[in-house]
């Protein structure tokens, strides 16, 4: 079953006891784009992320991935989704290419050791294959739980708050592999309480905010409801972010900077 869009909300409601967690969420994400959900804690971001992965069942309204409903149709939709939680979900154990053929062989694919070959290229472990995955760091050990959420080529990932917990340079891993899956067509939705998160990766934004939807579009849209700019002109300083990428050498722009500040000093210049 094939529709524009890879997942649809209507009246979506969930309570547990007294208390309402969702009240009626309305929500359209279109295929091959990155969706980001955004929301403070107890907003209901992994409630509404658990009923789309039929892990739990909504109270009211109704909701399709891939075009399955999934209160009726829940093993289709599990055939069609892929969900990466807070935290990496990989053996300890096993090597990174181990637990790629152990997801494999689950799923019951064909030429499994292929398979993780071919992820661990693409989401560049392969110099880590042989290692187990205790001694990988919290960013390969992340991309690591994306690659075995892929394995089967599901049209529809959920990436619950994937960057919780990480430092700024595997947080960025995580960001260059998610703009990867959606260049690869990959539907994403993404729960994050980081909003420069949204910024970089989402096509379109929804602020869930107590149990509903209040506003949902591109950055561009969203940045209509705010009042009229004022433009002065300010002294841009770097952000603290930006000094520790271009100190450890993760970003081309720091690059330059350091070997201008270290040009300067070799020629006698202040800083």
């Amino acid at each position: 079953m094939t529709t524009s869009h890879a997942i649809e909300i209507a009246g979506l409601t969930k309570s547990y006891g007294d208390q309402v967690v969702l009240r009626g969420v309305d929500l359209a994400v279109p295929r091959g784009t990155v969706l980001a959900l955004l929301g403070s804690n107890g907003a209901g971001k992994t409630t509404v992320v658990r009923i789309l992965s039929t892990l739990l069942r909504a109270d009211g309204g109704s909701a399709t991935v891939d075009g399955f409903d999934v209160a009726a149709e829940a093993a289709r939709v599990r055939e069609s989704i892929s969900l990466t939680g807070q935290f990496a979900a990989v053996d300890e154990i096993l090597t990174g290419r181990e637990n790629l053929v152990l997801v494999a062989q689950l799923r019951r694919l064909e030429h499994p050791q292929r398979i993780a070959d071919e992820l661990l290229e693409r989401f560049a472990l392969s110099d880590a294959a042989g290692r187990r995955t205790a001694t990988y760091s919290g960013g390969m050990r992340r991309r690591l739980d994306i690659a075995m959420s892929l394995i089967g080529d599901p049209p529809v990932l959920f990436l619950d708050e994937p960057t919780t917990g990480l430092d700024p340079q595997s947080r960025n891993e995580v960001w260059q592999t998610v703009r990867e899956l959606a260049g690869h067509g990959t539907t994403v939705l993404l729960t994050t309480q980081y909003l420069e998160e949204a910024e970089q990766l989402a096509d379109r934004i929804a602020i869930l905010h107590e149990g509903r939807i209040i506003a949902e579009g591109t950055l561009a849209e969203l940045r209509q409801l705010f009042p009229p700019t004022v433009v002065e002109y300010v002294e841009k300083q770097p952000t603290l972010e930006e000094v520790f990428l271009a100190i450890v050498g993760h970003d081309d722009a720091g690059h330059t900077a350091a070997r201008n500040a270290e040009h300067a000093v070799t020629q006698g210049e202040p800083r």
